[in-house]
């Protein structure tokens, strides 16, 4: 039997380094480029009388600093449905004052019940049944609408064709590290998801800022096939409804909705724990693509580090690393520019190390020992 030499050691780990980059190329360069050099094509203006949908658990200082900005928006014929969901704050009070103000909020109370606890697609389900109309924008009580042309932007694309509309929900900038991880973070899985979708191959959306037809709703049958399952109410309808040719993205600045950032590490932690737990649920599909690119990363930068220990072609290797680098950079130029985060160019080498080495593994281990997490007003 051959002895199992250093050389053949290096040799494997060379080849699985050259293997994840190819992974990584393919990603960069087949869907990402997509999103980077993505060009909005002029449209026919279509503005549908719309429903704009909130969930509101305890969010009274949200509803009175940021409601009046969906409320006012420049659009023909709209409504807004906040659903105060056994909110025991001011909430139910600060509706019905703004609704004195304002004849296009309708307000859809859902009462605590000591038998029976339920998640945010039961509000949401109750939202979408009490919309007048069948286009529907749905957002969060803590997003701002980047203009008052929110709503008329996402609208435009939901026509006979279009079933699904996904936006981009930003966070409001500020100092501090958790600031800039948080928002690296949404920008990433901003970049995946509007890729992928223009390639033809959706897997998600984001509840900040997505829009879709109500009727497309009824013929899923809802949240039927996830209802038991704390999160999803956005991604994982997104993953089941979509398709090839009813989805489009909506990526003009004016369409942005900005989020007020967690106030800690811990929360925002929770909050991503909620997410994550939909990730299994995806179709087999999206799971395998993503678990590979995913897994290609963590793959090319071990590899990396291993081979500039072993000194093994270390030329090749930093050249094939630095090949990898500018490609990623100059990608994530275009995309943040498109985006409006590029402030977090300079910071994005160090953010993939953190995320992938500090916060997706934290939030794992979140996943296994809190599995309890259901919908409050922390974790969105």
């Amino acid at each position: 039997m051959p002895k199992f030499t250093n050389f053949s050691f290096e040799l494997i780990l060379f080849a699985a380094f050259l293997a994840a980059m190819v992974v990584q190329l393919w990603q960069y360069l087949y869907y990402y480029t997509r999103l980077a050099f993505y060009k909005e094509k002029d449209l026919i203006s279509f503005t549908p009388a719309a429903s704009v949908i909130i969930c509101a658990r305890n969010e009274e200082d949200n509803l009175i600093g940021l409601l009046h900005f969906i409320l006012e928006q420049d659009y023909p014929e709209f409504e807004v449905v906040v659903v105060n969901d056994c909110s025991i704050d001011n909430t139910a009070d600060i509706l019905k004052e703004l609704n004195k103000k304002y004849s296009n909020l309708k307000i859809v109370t859902i009462q605590e019940s000591k038998n029976h606890s339920h998640g945010k697609k039961v509000a949401l389900m109750m939202g979408i049944k009490g919309a007048k109309y069948d286009h529907l924008l749905l957002t969060e009580a803590g997003c701002k609408p980047n203009s008052k042309y929110w709503l008329k932007n996402m609208m435009q694309h939901l026509n006979s064709e279009t079933e699904i509309v996904l936006g981009y929900g930003a966070y409001e900038k500020r100092s501090g590290i958790l600031n800039k991880i948080t928002r690296f973070d949404t920008f990433m899985i901003a970049l995946n998801y509007l890729s992928f979708t223009l390639a033809g191959k959706t897997y998600m959306g984001t509840g900040r800022n997505l829009a879709y037809k109500k009727s497309l709703f009824f013929k899923m049958k809802g949240f039927a096939s996830h209802y038991h399952i704390d999160s999803g109410d956005d991604d994982l309808f997104v993953n089941e409804a979509a398709t090839k040719h009813n989805t489009k993205i909506e990526v003009n600045i004016n369409s942005y909705t900005i989020s007020r950032v967690k106030k800690s590490f811990k929360e925002w932690l929770l909050y991503k724990s909620r997410q994550g737990k939909s990730f299994k649920h995806y179709n087999f599909k999206s799971k395998i693509i993503l678990t590979i690119f995913l897994f290609s990363q963590y793959l090319f930068l071990l590899t990396f580090i291993a081979l500039l220990i072993l000194s093994y072609l270390p030329i090749i290797v930093l050249s094939a690393f630095l090949l990898r680098l500018i490609i990623l950079m100059i990608l994530y130029s275009k995309s943040m520019s498109l985006l409006s985060e590029k402030d977090l160019l300079i910071f994005s080498p160090l953010m993939e190390l953190i995320l992938l080495f500090f916060i997706y593994p934290m939030i794992k281990l979140s996943n296994i020992f809190n599995g309890n997490n259901k919908w409050t007003k922390a974790n969105g």
